[in-house]
Protein backbone atom coordinates (compact mmCIF):
# COMPACT_ATOMS: atom_id res chain seq x y z
CA UNK A 1 0.00 0.00 0.00
CA UNK A 2 3.06 2.47 1.02
CA UNK A 3 4.31 1.76 -2.34
CA UNK A 4 0.99 2.31 -4.44
CA UNK A 5 1.49 5.92 -2.87
CA UNK A 6 4.49 6.84 -3.60
CA UNK A 7 3.58 6.02 -7.49
CA UNK A 8 0.20 8.11 -7.33
CA UNK A 9 2.16 10.86 -5.53
CA UNK A 10 4.84 10.66 -8.50
CA UNK A 11 2.23 10.40 -10.87
CA UNK A 12 0.47 13.34 -9.57
CA UNK A 13 3.29 15.71 -8.93
CA UNK A 14 6.50 14.74 -10.70
CA UNK A 15 5.49 14.27 -14.13
CA UNK A 16 3.53 17.66 -14.48
CA UNK A 17 6.91 19.50 -13.35
CA UNK A 18 8.83 17.35 -15.37
CA UNK A 19 6.99 18.32 -18.31
CA UNK A 20 6.90 22.08 -17.86
CA UNK A 21 10.69 21.55 -17.09
CA UNK A 22 11.17 19.77 -20.90
CA UNK A 23 8.92 22.80 -22.19
CA UNK A 24 10.66 25.45 -20.95
CA UNK A 25 14.15 23.67 -21.79
CA UNK A 26 15.25 25.67 -23.95
CA UNK A 27 14.49 28.66 -22.31
CA UNK A 28 18.04 30.12 -21.46
CA UNK A 29 18.39 33.53 -20.04
CA UNK A 30 20.84 35.90 -20.40
CA UNK A 31 23.21 36.95 -23.95
CA UNK A 32 24.71 34.64 -26.42
CA UNK A 33 28.38 35.43 -26.99
CA UNK A 34 29.95 36.52 -29.98
CA UNK A 35 33.21 37.20 -30.67
CA UNK A 36 33.54 41.00 -30.11
CA UNK A 37 34.48 43.65 -32.61
CA UNK A 38 38.05 44.55 -32.80
CA UNK A 39 40.18 46.99 -35.15
CA UNK A 40 41.10 45.74 -38.18
CA UNK A 41 44.89 46.83 -39.92
CA UNK A 42 44.59 45.54 -43.93
CA UNK A 43 48.23 45.51 -43.92
CA UNK A 44 51.45 46.02 -41.96
CA UNK A 45 52.80 49.50 -41.99
CA UNK A 46 56.47 48.49 -42.78
CA UNK A 47 55.62 45.32 -44.83
CA UNK A 48 53.61 47.43 -47.44
CA UNK A 49 56.77 49.71 -47.97
CA UNK A 50 58.97 46.31 -48.31
CA UNK A 51 59.86 47.49 -52.00
CA UNK A 52 61.93 49.89 -50.27
CA UNK A 53 65.64 48.62 -49.85
CA UNK A 54 65.38 49.39 -46.10
CA UNK A 55 62.20 47.12 -45.87
CA UNK A 56 64.42 44.41 -47.84
CA UNK A 57 63.46 40.48 -46.17
CA UNK A 58 59.84 41.09 -45.17
CA UNK A 59 57.06 40.14 -46.94
CA UNK A 60 53.06 39.30 -45.78
CA UNK A 61 52.94 36.82 -48.89
CA UNK A 62 54.71 34.43 -46.29
CA UNK A 63 52.86 32.74 -42.90
CA UNK A 64 55.35 33.05 -39.87
CA UNK A 65 56.90 30.15 -38.97
CA UNK A 66 55.54 28.00 -36.00
CA UNK A 67 59.05 27.09 -35.01
CA UNK A 68 60.96 29.86 -36.11
CA UNK A 69 63.61 29.36 -33.81
CA UNK A 70 64.71 26.51 -36.62
CA UNK A 71 65.30 29.07 -38.86
CA UNK A 72 68.40 30.48 -37.49
CA UNK A 73 70.30 26.81 -37.79
CA UNK A 74 71.32 27.14 -34.30
CA UNK A 75 71.72 23.28 -33.20
CA UNK A 76 72.67 24.46 -29.53
CA UNK A 77 69.63 27.01 -29.70
CA UNK A 78 66.99 24.23 -31.15
CA UNK A 79 68.36 21.97 -27.75
CA UNK A 80 67.43 24.72 -25.56
CA UNK A 81 63.76 25.34 -26.56
CA UNK A 82 63.15 21.88 -26.75
CA UNK A 83 64.45 21.79 -22.84
CA UNK A 84 62.42 24.64 -21.63
CA UNK A 85 59.31 23.05 -23.38
CA UNK A 86 60.03 20.01 -20.88
CA UNK A 87 61.44 21.84 -17.64
CA UNK A 88 60.40 25.01 -17.19
CA UNK A 89 58.51 25.34 -14.47
CA UNK A 90 56.53 28.66 -15.11
CA UNK A 91 55.33 26.43 -18.03
CA UNK A 92 54.61 23.51 -15.32
CA UNK A 93 52.34 26.12 -13.27
CA UNK A 94 50.23 27.15 -15.99
CA UNK A 95 49.68 23.00 -17.36
CA UNK A 96 48.24 22.71 -13.74
CA UNK A 97 46.18 25.37 -14.18
CA UNK A 98 44.65 23.58 -16.96
CA UNK A 99 43.80 20.74 -14.61
CA UNK A 100 42.44 22.92 -12.07
CA UNK A 101 40.13 24.33 -14.70
CA UNK A 102 38.92 21.09 -15.75
CA UNK A 103 38.29 19.95 -12.45
CA UNK A 104 36.37 22.57 -11.49
CA UNK A 105 34.30 22.22 -15.13
CA UNK A 106 33.89 18.85 -13.94
CA UNK A 107 31.83 20.80 -10.39
CA UNK A 108 29.68 22.86 -12.68
CA UNK A 109 28.88 19.50 -14.64
CA UNK A 110 27.56 18.18 -11.67
CA UNK A 111 24.95 20.63 -10.76
CA UNK A 112 22.75 18.98 -13.99
CA UNK A 113 22.01 16.31 -11.61
CA UNK A 114 20.53 16.15 -8.18
CA UNK A 115 22.29 18.89 -6.24
CA UNK A 116 21.90 17.38 -2.73
CA UNK A 117 22.14 12.92 -2.58
CA UNK A 118 22.40 11.09 0.55
CA UNK A 119 22.00 7.45 2.07
CA UNK A 120 22.01 7.11 5.91
CA UNK A 121 21.26 4.85 8.00
CA UNK A 122 20.42 5.82 11.64
CA UNK A 123 19.30 4.00 14.98
CA UNK A 124 18.01 5.82 17.85
CA UNK A 125 17.32 4.77 21.28
CA UNK A 126 15.20 6.93 23.28
CA UNK A 127 13.60 7.02 27.49
CA UNK A 128 10.97 9.73 27.93
CA UNK A 129 9.92 10.64 31.62
CA UNK A 130 6.39 9.41 33.05
CA UNK A 131 6.50 12.86 35.06
CA UNK A 132 5.87 14.70 32.04
CA UNK A 133 1.92 15.83 30.36
CA UNK A 134 0.01 13.10 29.65
CA UNK A 135 2.49 10.41 29.86
CA UNK A 136 1.92 11.09 34.12
CA UNK A 137 -2.04 10.17 33.84
CA UNK A 138 -0.85 7.15 32.08
CA UNK A 139 1.76 5.90 34.55
CA UNK A 140 -0.42 6.01 37.86
CA UNK A 141 -2.92 3.69 35.88
CA UNK A 142 -0.55 1.60 33.90
CA UNK A 143 2.82 0.51 34.06
CA UNK A 144 5.12 0.93 30.61
CA UNK A 145 8.54 0.57 29.48
CA UNK A 146 9.29 4.49 28.68
CA UNK A 147 11.94 3.56 26.78
CA UNK A 148 11.70 3.44 23.02
CA UNK A 149 14.28 2.55 19.87
CA UNK A 150 13.64 3.03 16.37
CA UNK A 151 15.78 1.35 13.12
CA UNK A 152 16.01 3.77 10.42
CA UNK A 153 17.33 3.56 6.66
CA UNK A 154 16.81 5.67 3.13
CA UNK A 155 18.33 7.78 0.43
CA UNK A 156 17.27 11.56 0.29
CA UNK A 157 17.98 13.96 -2.74
CA UNK A 158 17.23 17.43 -4.05
CA UNK A 159 17.55 18.91 -7.53
CA UNK A 160 16.33 22.41 -8.39
CA UNK A 161 15.77 22.00 -12.46
CA UNK A 162 18.04 24.32 -14.87
CA UNK A 163 14.44 26.08 -15.87
CA UNK A 164 16.24 29.03 -17.36
CA UNK A 165 19.73 27.48 -17.83
CA UNK A 166 21.84 28.83 -15.05
CA UNK A 167 23.25 25.34 -14.63
CA UNK A 168 23.83 25.79 -18.96
CA UNK A 169 25.37 29.09 -18.25
CA UNK A 170 27.47 27.91 -15.59
CA UNK A 171 28.82 25.29 -17.52
CA UNK A 172 29.42 27.46 -20.70
CA UNK A 173 31.46 29.94 -18.08
CA UNK A 174 33.33 26.86 -17.28
CA UNK A 175 34.04 25.46 -20.13
CA UNK A 176 35.09 28.93 -21.87
CA UNK A 177 37.65 29.56 -18.57
CA UNK A 178 39.29 25.57 -19.49
CA UNK A 179 39.70 27.14 -22.85
CA UNK A 180 41.45 30.61 -21.86
CA UNK A 181 43.56 28.98 -19.74
CA UNK A 182 45.06 26.99 -22.18
CA UNK A 183 45.56 29.83 -23.91
CA UNK A 184 47.59 30.80 -21.16
CA UNK A 185 49.50 28.14 -21.57
CA UNK A 186 50.18 28.95 -25.22
CA UNK A 187 51.02 32.10 -23.95
CA UNK A 188 53.29 30.92 -21.86
CA UNK A 189 54.74 28.69 -24.45
CA UNK A 190 54.93 32.23 -26.75
CA UNK A 191 57.06 34.22 -23.66
CA UNK A 192 58.91 31.20 -22.88
CA UNK A 193 60.57 30.54 -26.18
CA UNK A 194 61.50 33.56 -26.98
CA UNK A 195 63.22 34.61 -23.89
CA UNK A 196 64.87 30.94 -24.38
CA UNK A 197 66.14 32.57 -27.35
CA UNK A 198 67.02 36.18 -26.21
CA UNK A 199 69.25 34.42 -23.31
CA UNK A 200 70.69 32.91 -25.67
CA UNK A 201 72.21 35.04 -28.13
CA UNK A 202 72.84 37.54 -25.10
CA UNK A 203 75.09 35.14 -23.86
CA UNK A 204 76.65 34.82 -27.74
CA UNK A 205 77.00 38.44 -28.01
CA UNK A 206 78.73 38.47 -24.50
CA UNK A 207 81.22 35.82 -25.89
CA UNK A 208 81.77 38.01 -28.87
CA UNK A 209 82.39 40.86 -26.92
CA UNK A 210 85.16 39.06 -24.63
CA UNK A 211 86.84 37.25 -27.80
CA UNK A 212 86.79 41.31 -29.27
CA UNK A 213 88.66 42.69 -25.60
CA UNK A 214 90.95 39.64 -25.65
CA UNK A 215 91.79 40.11 -29.14
CA UNK A 216 92.31 43.90 -28.54
CA UNK A 217 94.42 43.37 -25.72
CA UNK A 218 96.82 40.69 -27.99
CA UNK A 219 96.83 44.13 -30.42
CA UNK A 220 97.58 46.86 -27.54
CA UNK A 221 100.46 44.69 -25.71
CA UNK A 222 101.91 44.83 -29.62
CA UNK A 223 101.57 48.54 -29.81
CA UNK A 224 103.32 48.12 -25.64
CA UNK A 225 105.97 46.80 -26.99
CA UNK A 226 106.55 48.99 -29.91
CA UNK A 227 106.42 52.32 -27.52
CA UNK A 228 108.64 50.44 -25.00
CA UNK A 229 111.17 48.99 -27.40
CA UNK A 230 111.16 52.95 -29.29
CA UNK A 231 111.91 54.57 -25.78
CA UNK A 232 114.84 52.68 -25.29
CA UNK A 233 116.28 53.52 -28.16
CA UNK A 234 115.58 57.18 -27.46
CA UNK A 235 113.35 57.55 -30.55
CA UNK A 236 109.84 58.48 -28.39
CA UNK A 237 109.50 59.86 -25.11
CA UNK A 238 107.86 57.94 -22.03
CA UNK A 239 104.77 59.67 -22.87
CA UNK A 240 103.75 57.42 -25.93
CA UNK A 241 104.29 54.11 -23.13
CA UNK A 242 102.50 56.05 -20.62
CA UNK A 243 99.78 56.47 -23.25
CA UNK A 244 99.84 52.57 -24.53
CA UNK A 245 99.77 51.16 -20.97
CA UNK A 246 96.95 53.25 -19.98
CA UNK A 247 95.01 51.99 -23.18
CA UNK A 248 95.72 48.50 -22.50
CA UNK A 249 94.44 48.09 -18.90
CA UNK A 250 91.15 50.08 -19.48
CA UNK A 251 90.67 47.43 -22.30
CA UNK A 252 91.46 44.66 -19.83
CA UNK A 253 89.24 46.20 -17.30
CA UNK A 254 86.29 45.67 -19.74
CA UNK A 255 87.01 41.84 -19.09
CA UNK A 256 85.72 41.09 -15.54
CA UNK A 257 82.81 42.85 -16.20
CA UNK A 258 81.63 40.93 -19.56
CA UNK A 259 82.89 37.72 -17.48
CA UNK A 260 80.82 39.10 -14.70
CA UNK A 261 77.72 39.14 -17.41
CA UNK A 262 77.85 36.40 -19.05
CA UNK A 263 77.64 34.47 -15.72
CA UNK A 264 74.42 36.12 -15.16
CA UNK A 265 73.19 35.65 -18.29
CA UNK A 266 74.07 31.99 -18.10
CA UNK A 267 72.02 31.85 -14.60
CA UNK A 268 69.12 33.43 -16.06
CA UNK A 269 68.86 30.61 -19.20
CA UNK A 270 69.39 27.85 -16.37
CA UNK A 271 66.26 29.46 -14.58
CA UNK A 272 64.24 29.09 -17.93
CA UNK A 273 65.48 25.64 -18.36
CA UNK A 274 64.74 24.92 -14.56
CA UNK A 275 68.00 23.42 -13.88
CA UNK A 276 70.59 24.96 -11.26
CA UNK A 277 72.93 27.06 -12.12
CA UNK A 278 76.35 25.93 -13.95
CA UNK A 279 74.25 23.01 -15.53
CA UNK A 280 74.07 24.35 -19.27
CA UNK A 281 77.84 25.81 -19.02
CA UNK A 282 78.77 22.64 -21.12
CA UNK A 283 76.44 23.23 -23.78
CA UNK A 284 76.66 26.95 -24.20
CA UNK A 285 80.57 27.07 -23.62
CA UNK A 286 80.85 25.24 -27.17
CA UNK A 287 82.08 27.69 -29.88
CA UNK A 288 79.20 29.52 -31.78
CA UNK A 289 78.75 32.77 -32.59
CA UNK A 290 75.62 35.10 -32.57
CA UNK A 291 72.84 33.35 -34.62
CA UNK A 292 72.22 34.79 -38.06
CA UNK A 293 68.43 36.03 -39.16
CA UNK A 294 67.14 34.46 -41.92
CA UNK A 295 66.96 35.97 -45.38
CA UNK A 296 63.42 36.54 -45.26
CA UNK A 297 60.99 37.18 -42.76
CA UNK A 298 56.97 35.97 -43.26
CA UNK A 299 54.57 38.20 -41.30
CA UNK A 300 51.17 37.26 -42.75
CA UNK A 301 48.75 39.65 -42.76
CA UNK A 302 47.14 41.38 -39.61
CA UNK A 303 43.81 39.61 -39.59
CA UNK A 304 45.88 36.52 -38.78
CA UNK A 305 46.78 37.83 -35.80
CA UNK A 306 43.61 37.43 -34.18
CA UNK A 307 43.78 33.88 -34.36
CA UNK A 308 47.71 33.08 -33.70
CA UNK A 309 47.99 34.95 -30.98
CA UNK A 310 47.33 33.12 -27.76
CA UNK A 311 46.62 36.43 -25.30
CA UNK A 312 44.29 37.54 -27.76
CA UNK A 313 42.09 34.22 -27.66
CA UNK A 314 42.28 34.10 -24.44
CA UNK A 315 40.99 37.40 -23.61
CA UNK A 316 38.01 36.50 -26.07
CA UNK A 317 37.59 33.28 -23.83
CA UNK A 318 37.31 35.40 -20.47
CA UNK A 319 34.75 37.49 -22.26
CA UNK A 320 32.73 34.47 -22.90
CA UNK A 321 33.06 33.21 -19.74
CA UNK A 322 32.13 36.47 -18.35
CA UNK A 323 28.66 36.67 -20.91
CA UNK A 324 27.57 33.36 -19.33
CA UNK A 325 27.80 34.77 -15.82
CA UNK A 326 25.14 37.22 -16.97
CA UNK A 327 22.61 34.30 -17.91
CA UNK A 328 23.62 33.05 -14.53
CA UNK A 329 22.60 35.94 -12.69
CA UNK A 330 19.56 36.82 -14.50
CA UNK A 331 17.94 33.04 -14.14
CA UNK A 332 17.70 34.27 -10.41
CA UNK A 333 14.97 36.80 -11.62
CA UNK A 334 12.94 34.05 -11.92
CA UNK A 335 11.27 31.16 -9.82
CA UNK A 336 13.38 28.41 -9.32
CA UNK A 337 11.54 24.73 -9.45
CA UNK A 338 12.72 21.75 -7.84
CA UNK A 339 12.15 18.17 -6.12
CA UNK A 340 13.01 16.87 -3.20
CA UNK A 341 12.61 13.24 -2.15
CA UNK A 342 13.06 10.47 0.33
CA UNK A 343 12.42 6.99 0.57
CA UNK A 344 13.37 4.34 2.75
CA UNK A 345 12.43 2.00 5.78
CA UNK A 346 11.87 2.57 9.60
CA UNK A 347 10.79 0.21 12.61
CA UNK A 348 10.93 -0.58 15.98
CA UNK A 349 12.82 -4.33 15.50
CA UNK A 350 15.77 -4.64 13.56
CA UNK A 351 14.07 -8.01 12.05
CA UNK A 352 11.27 -5.85 10.75
CA UNK A 353 12.81 -3.00 9.15
CA UNK A 354 12.79 -3.72 5.43
CA UNK A 355 9.26 -5.43 5.31
CA UNK A 356 6.74 -3.70 3.03
CA UNK A 357 4.37 -1.99 6.07
CA UNK A 358 8.23 -0.39 7.16
CA UNK A 359 8.28 1.77 3.62
CA UNK A 360 8.09 5.47 3.97
CA UNK A 361 8.91 7.98 1.61
CA UNK A 362 8.25 12.06 0.82
CA UNK A 363 8.10 13.45 -2.80
CA UNK A 364 8.08 17.39 -2.10
CA UNK A 365 8.00 19.54 -5.47
CA UNK A 366 8.56 23.02 -4.71
CA UNK A 367 8.79 26.36 -6.18
CA UNK A 368 10.72 29.21 -4.70
CA UNK A 369 11.09 32.72 -5.96
CA UNK A 370 12.99 35.97 -4.55
CA UNK A 371 10.68 38.34 -5.86
CA UNK A 372 11.21 40.78 -2.72
CA UNK A 373 14.99 40.59 -3.49
CA UNK A 374 14.58 42.20 -7.04
CA UNK A 375 16.66 44.79 -6.40
CA UNK A 376 19.44 43.12 -5.57
CA UNK A 377 19.22 40.47 -7.91
CA UNK A 378 18.92 43.35 -10.50
CA UNK A 379 22.14 44.77 -9.30
CA UNK A 380 24.09 41.72 -9.29
CA UNK A 381 23.11 40.99 -13.35
CA UNK A 382 24.25 44.61 -14.01
CA UNK A 383 27.00 43.97 -11.90
CA UNK A 384 28.19 40.50 -14.18
CA UNK A 385 27.35 43.29 -17.61
CA UNK A 386 29.49 45.62 -16.76
CA UNK A 387 32.35 43.27 -16.00
CA UNK A 388 31.53 41.88 -19.67
CA UNK A 389 31.69 45.32 -21.18
CA UNK A 390 34.96 45.36 -19.60
CA UNK A 391 36.52 42.51 -21.12
CA UNK A 392 35.02 43.28 -24.35
CA UNK A 393 37.23 46.37 -24.41
CA UNK A 394 39.94 44.57 -22.68
CA UNK A 395 40.11 42.38 -25.68
CA UNK A 396 39.92 45.19 -28.28
CA UNK A 397 42.65 47.04 -26.02
CA UNK A 398 45.20 43.91 -26.94
CA UNK A 399 44.48 43.74 -30.04
CA UNK A 400 45.76 47.09 -30.33
CA UNK A 401 48.74 46.38 -28.71
CA UNK A 402 49.32 43.23 -30.44
CA UNK A 403 49.16 45.49 -33.79
CA UNK A 404 51.66 48.01 -32.09
CA UNK A 405 54.30 45.18 -30.91
CA UNK A 406 54.49 43.66 -34.18
CA UNK A 407 54.79 47.19 -35.71
CA UNK A 408 57.46 48.20 -32.78
CA UNK A 409 59.51 45.06 -33.04
CA UNK A 410 59.29 44.83 -36.97
CA UNK A 411 60.75 48.47 -37.18
CA UNK A 412 63.42 47.55 -34.60
CA UNK A 413 64.68 44.74 -36.47
CA UNK A 414 64.76 46.51 -40.19
CA UNK A 415 66.62 49.72 -38.57
CA UNK A 416 68.86 47.57 -36.20
CA UNK A 417 69.97 45.38 -39.70
CA UNK A 418 70.43 49.56 -40.90
CA UNK A 419 72.69 50.25 -38.50
CA UNK A 420 74.71 46.71 -38.53
CA UNK A 421 75.53 47.46 -42.43
CA UNK A 422 77.07 51.10 -41.41
CA UNK A 423 78.97 49.55 -38.51
CA UNK A 424 79.97 46.76 -40.30
CA UNK A 425 81.52 49.24 -42.69
CA UNK A 426 82.85 51.25 -39.93
CA UNK A 427 84.68 48.18 -38.33
CA UNK A 428 86.42 47.49 -41.67
CA UNK A 429 87.72 50.77 -42.29
CA UNK A 430 88.86 51.09 -38.47
CA UNK A 431 90.76 47.64 -39.13
CA UNK A 432 92.84 49.10 -41.98
CA UNK A 433 93.06 52.34 -40.15
CA UNK A 434 94.80 50.74 -37.13
CA UNK A 435 96.98 48.64 -39.38
CA UNK A 436 98.53 52.10 -41.59
CA UNK A 437 98.63 53.87 -38.00
CA UNK A 438 101.18 51.44 -36.74
CA UNK A 439 103.24 50.78 -39.53
CA UNK A 440 103.39 54.63 -39.67
CA UNK A 441 104.39 54.53 -35.94
CA UNK A 442 106.57 51.52 -36.48
CA UNK A 443 108.43 53.76 -38.90
CA UNK A 444 108.29 57.22 -37.34
CA UNK A 445 106.28 59.13 -39.30
CA UNK A 446 103.50 59.62 -37.26
CA UNK A 447 103.30 60.10 -33.58
CA UNK A 448 101.39 57.46 -31.09
CA UNK A 449 98.32 59.45 -30.72
CA UNK A 450 97.16 58.28 -33.87
CA UNK A 451 97.72 54.56 -33.15
CA UNK A 452 95.71 55.45 -29.96
CA UNK A 453 93.07 56.92 -31.48
CA UNK A 454 92.82 54.23 -33.95
CA UNK A 455 92.81 51.55 -31.92
CA UNK A 456 90.22 53.10 -29.62
CA UNK A 457 87.67 53.53 -32.23
CA UNK A 458 88.35 50.20 -33.59
CA UNK A 459 87.46 48.86 -30.15
CA UNK A 460 84.66 51.00 -29.48
CA UNK A 461 83.24 49.85 -33.30
CA UNK A 462 83.88 46.19 -33.05
CA UNK A 463 81.85 46.53 -29.73
CA UNK A 464 78.95 48.64 -31.06
CA UNK A 465 78.76 45.97 -33.85
CA UNK A 466 78.49 42.72 -32.06
CA UNK A 467 75.84 44.41 -30.08
CA UNK A 468 74.06 45.77 -33.28
CA UNK A 469 74.08 42.62 -34.69
CA UNK A 470 72.37 40.58 -31.41
CA UNK A 471 70.24 43.21 -31.61
CA UNK A 472 69.07 42.13 -35.22
CA UNK A 473 68.07 38.95 -33.81
CA UNK A 474 67.05 39.90 -30.64
CA UNK A 475 64.38 42.18 -32.19
CA UNK A 476 63.38 39.72 -34.82
CA UNK A 477 62.27 37.44 -31.96
CA UNK A 478 60.60 39.97 -30.48
CA UNK A 479 58.75 39.97 -33.75
CA UNK A 480 58.18 35.87 -34.06
CA UNK A 481 56.59 36.87 -30.37
CA UNK A 482 54.41 39.34 -31.41
CA UNK A 483 53.25 37.35 -34.36
CA UNK A 484 52.52 34.49 -31.85
CA UNK A 485 55.00 31.99 -33.08
CA UNK A 486 56.14 29.25 -30.79
CA UNK A 487 52.97 27.42 -29.08
CA UNK A 488 51.46 25.55 -32.07
CA UNK A 489 53.88 22.21 -31.31
CA UNK A 490 52.44 22.33 -27.28
CA UNK A 491 49.04 20.68 -29.14
CA UNK A 492 51.58 17.81 -29.61
CA UNK A 493 53.09 17.75 -25.82
CA UNK A 494 51.12 16.86 -22.27
CA UNK A 495 50.24 19.96 -20.34
CA UNK A 496 51.42 18.24 -17.09
CA UNK A 497 54.80 15.90 -17.24
CA UNK A 498 54.96 12.50 -16.10
CA UNK A 499 56.75 13.43 -12.41
CA UNK A 500 53.87 15.93 -11.71
CA UNK A 501 51.17 13.61 -12.86
CA UNK A 502 53.01 10.49 -10.10
CA UNK A 503 52.88 13.00 -7.48
CA UNK A 504 49.56 14.18 -7.99
CA UNK A 505 47.60 10.57 -8.42
CA UNK A 506 49.83 9.69 -5.04
CA UNK A 507 47.65 12.01 -3.28
CA UNK A 508 44.14 11.93 -5.04
CA UNK A 509 42.14 9.94 -7.26
CA UNK A 510 42.01 11.71 -10.44
CA UNK A 511 40.46 9.58 -12.36
CA UNK A 512 40.72 10.88 -16.15
CA UNK A 513 41.39 14.32 -15.80
CA UNK A 514 45.10 13.55 -16.04
CA UNK A 515 44.67 12.04 -19.58
CA UNK A 516 45.71 14.03 -22.16
CA UNK A 517 43.49 11.66 -24.91
CA UNK A 518 40.54 13.18 -22.30
CA UNK A 519 40.53 16.96 -23.91
CA UNK A 520 38.53 17.60 -26.68
CA UNK A 521 39.66 19.23 -29.88
CA UNK A 522 37.38 22.40 -28.91
CA UNK A 523 39.93 22.61 -26.15
CA UNK A 524 42.34 23.12 -28.32
CA UNK A 525 41.49 24.27 -31.42
CA UNK A 526 42.62 27.82 -32.83
CA UNK A 527 39.15 29.35 -33.06
CA UNK A 528 36.94 27.82 -30.24
CA UNK A 529 33.10 27.89 -30.77
CA UNK A 530 31.22 31.50 -29.39
CA UNK A 531 29.65 28.95 -26.72
CA UNK A 532 32.14 26.64 -26.01
CA UNK A 533 29.86 22.65 -25.34
CA UNK A 534 31.21 20.44 -23.29
CA UNK A 535 31.69 16.57 -24.74
CA UNK A 536 30.46 14.86 -21.70
CA UNK A 537 32.71 11.73 -22.02
CA UNK A 538 35.24 13.29 -21.24
CA UNK A 539 33.80 13.02 -17.40
CA UNK A 540 32.35 9.51 -15.72
CA UNK A 541 30.05 10.33 -13.06
CA UNK A 542 33.07 9.70 -10.40
CA UNK A 543 33.71 12.55 -11.58
CA UNK A 544 30.88 14.87 -10.97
Amino acid sequence: MAASGLKTAARRWIVPVLAGALMAGCAIVGPDFTTPAAPKQPHWVRAAVASHAQYAGVTERRQPSVEWWRRFNDPVLNQLVAMAYQQNLTLQIAGLRIIEARAQLGIVIGDQFPQTQKVGAEYKRERVSKNVGILRDIAEVIDFDPTFQTWSTGFDAGWELDIWGKVRRGIEAATANLVAQIADYDDVLVIITGDVATAYVTIRELQEELALARRNVNTQSESLRITELRFKNGVTTELDVDEAKALLNSTKAEIPALEADLVKAKNALAVLLGVPPGQIDGLVDRPGAIPRPPAEVGLGIPADLLRRRPDIRAAEMRAAAQSAQIGVAKADLYPQFGISGQIGFKATDLDDLFSNQSLTGLINPGISWDFLNYGRIRNNVRVQDARYQALIVNYQQTVLEAYSEVESALTAFLKAKQEALYLSRAVEASRKATRVAIEQYRDGTTDFTRVLNTQTTLLRTEQRLASVRADVVVNLIAVYKALGGGWQPANQRPFVNQANKDQMAARTNWGRLLDEDAITPSERALEPPPSPRLNPRRFEPADW
